[in-house]
């Protein structure tokens, strides 16, 4: 009885759960918001090319799909300006702010009137969706109890993929049935939650401590990120992140059209094929919320290290299966099967909410989070564009996106040199 007593988890305090499901549910919205372009990309950019001056041929709406995609990338990168702002005025104070940028930047796009007006605000949208997760990640890292945290940046980061569910549902209800813009317009409602968050979630208590010690300047917990003790690891993060970057969101973001494609191939009515893509969507979120679930007890048997490989090689196999093989296959029960493990390996980004915040202090936390997660996307717009561009040129999507598979065989060649802390409790 004694060591079922002292195996017992550390019970969470008010402020712990309500400050979780905070950042859970803005991750879970911004998942939604930033899900909502690929689902509605083809009919969007079909209505806005004509209005633009553009022919709505296939090969432009693809060229100008992956273009505004690679601005909303450009975007998520400018959004490592929030980390500093949160290493200073707080995580909480921050966390609302990403919340409203990226809401009303979505809502916006329901009223736009050319494909350069929604660019703008997919951008602008980036910026917010990118700053959110580093600071939800860093206030449950910071907040929870150290024998808890490594599951609570598990349990957080599958909001993102439920936020996945939310737009496939919305799109298979609603958008399949209104049009695009009614789906922009569902990408505001995230603004509500900012209320929640104001009246009832403080900032962490470490960060509290932090500050009555010592504020530090934006400048100071930027800088930090690259003195002789952090910058070798903030080098091979954002390396670690582009990988990422590169491999996960040149696949998803093609999933809804490569779904449409196949059911269309199948003989399914216009109507029944955008169902599909929901239907494929939640395929692959199902899947990433399950591999979310299975980070913490992997990386605490296995390592962080370790653990991020295994993701890794699910995703080079997934992307390079489902899309070079399975695709030209033409079996849509076949690619559900390849969307699902593509989900799985997905969760690799569920290691990073856990893993960063163990390699740096308190008073550049959340810059670093910021900027590892953020930096590596102006890479991952150009490299998106370029499988933009290779799509429209082929006239397939199945092969330029396989071949961004490579980049995970070539982060698991870097990932050795990672900083392993297994074992090691929350820096200072």
């Amino acid at each position: 009885m004694p060591s079922i007593a002292a195996a017992a988890p550390t019970p969470l305090t008010r402020n712990q759960v309500r400050g979780f499901w905070a950042a859970w549910g803005g991750w879970a919205l911004d998942g939604m918001d930033s899900f909502i372009y690929a689902l509605v990309l083809t009919p969007a950019i079909t209505e806005l090319l004509p209005r633009s001056g553009i022919e709505a041929t296939p090969g432009n709406i693809g060229y100008y799909g992956s273009l505004l995609f690679a601005l909303f990338l450009f975007g998520w990168g400018c959004s490592m300006v929030w980390g500093p702002l949160a290493d200073r005025y707080g995580r909480v104070k921050t966390l609302m702010l990403t919340i409203l940028c990226y809401s009303v930047f979505t809502f916006l796009g329901a009223v736009v009137t050319s494909v350069w007006q929604l660019a703008i605000c997919r951008m602008l949208a980036g910026v917010g969706i990118g700053g959110e997760w580093s600071m939800g990640g860093t206030f449950v890292a910071e907040e929870w109890p150290e024998d808890r945290r490594k599951t609570g940046a598990g349990y957080m980061h599958t909001g993102y993929y439920f936020g996945f569910f939310l737009a496939a549902l919305a799109n298979y209800f609603i958008g399949a049935r209104y049009g695009w813009r009614v789906m922009f317009a569902l990408g505001g409602l995230p603004a509500l939650l900012v209320g929640f968050i104001r009246h009832g979630v403080h900032e962490s208590a470490r960060w509290q401590t932090t500050i009555e010690r010592t504020r530090p300047s934006m400048i100071a917990s930027f800088g930090a990120l690259f003195s002789s003790e952090y910058a070798r690891r903030t080098v091979l993060n954002s390396l670690f992140l582009l990988v990422s970057v590169v491999g996960l969101w040149a696949g998803s973001v093609y999933v809804p059209t490569s779904v449409t494609q196949l059911a269309r191939a199948a003989g399914y009515t216009a109507p029944q094929a955008a169902q599909m893509a929901s239907y494929g969507t939640m395929v692959l979120s199902a899947g990433t919320i399950l591999g979310c679930l299975g980070v913490a007890p992997l990386a605490e048997r296995y390592g962080r290290r370790l653990t991020l490989g295994f993701y890794f090689v699910i995703m080079f196999l997934s992307i390079a299966i489902g899309f070079g093989y399975v695709f030209y296959l033409g079996s849509l029960s076949l690619f559900m099967i390849a969307l699902f493990f593509l989900g799985v390996g997905g969760a690799n980004f569920a290691m990073y909410t856990l893993w960063l915040p163990e390699q740096y202090s308190t008073e550049c936390r959340a810059s670093a989070f910021a900027f590892a997660t953020s930096v590596g996307r102006f890479a991952g717009a150009g490299i998106t564009f370029l499988v933009g561009a290779a799509v429209s040129y082929y006239g397939t999507l199945g092969t330029p996106v396989a071949f961004t598979s490579v980049a995970f065989l070539l982060g698991l060649l870097i990932l050795p040199l990672g900083e392993e802390t297994l074992g090691k409790p929350l820096p200072k």
